[in-house]
């Protein structure tokens, strides 16, 4: 199980910082100064309405790899994949609430 962990770590350690950096900073800065304190509360409340399900998909992630059921490569691509679209949703989230502000 300890592989498996280094596995996530060094899978995540590798991933393109563009798309890291999308999920965790809030891309507010987009929008007017007056709007973009409004903006880091929403998007902090999308992160923590989608964090169960992104813990989900990550523990399912590391028991389909401890069975053997994908390697380290599938494992990184659908990572990244989950990541893309999860951030992507969040994203099109934001930008419906911030239009009716």
């Amino acid at each position: 199980m300890k592989l498996s962990i280094l596995a996530c770590a060094a899978a995540i350690s590798l991933s393109p910082v563009v798309t890291v950096r999308a999920a965790i900073d809030p891309p507010c800065d987009a929008y007017p100064t007056a709007k973009q304190a409004r903006c880091v509360v929403i998007w902090k409340e999308l992160n923590k309405e989608d964090g169960a399900a992104i813990s989900q998909f990550g523990l399912d992630q590391l028991k389909r790899r401890e069975e053997g059921k994908i390697n380290a490569q599938q494992h990184l691509s659908e990572n990244m994949a989950f990541i893309k679209q999860s951030t992507e949703k969040r994203l099109a989230r934001l930008k419906e609430r911030m239009a009716k502000e």
